[in-house]
C-alpha cells in the first residue's frame, strides 16, 4: 500500500478534479498533501484525504 493510499488521497482522483478557479488541471503534492494549481497560483490543501478545494483555504505559491 502506498503512503498516498494510506493518507487517504488517491491521485487517481487528479483525472476528475480541477481548480475551481481557472478550471485547469492540478498536480498532487504528496509531501505536502495540497493540490497544486500553477494557473491560480494556489495550493489546496488535502486534509484526512479530502481535498479542500475552496479559494479562501488555498496558499498562495511562492
Amino acid at each position: 500500500m502506498s503512503a498516498e493510499t494510506t493518507k487517504g488521497f488517491d491521485p487517481r482522483m487528479l483525472e476528475a478534479l480541477f481548480c475551481p478557479l481557472t478550471q485547469q488541471p492540478l498536480e498532487y503534492d504528496a509531501m505536502a498533501q495540497e493540490l497544486i494549481s500553477k494557473a491560480a497560483n494556489l495550493a489546496y490543501p488535502i486534509r484526512n484525504g479530502i481535498p479542500v478545494m475552496l479559494e479562501d483555504e488555498g496558499r498562495v505559491l511562492e
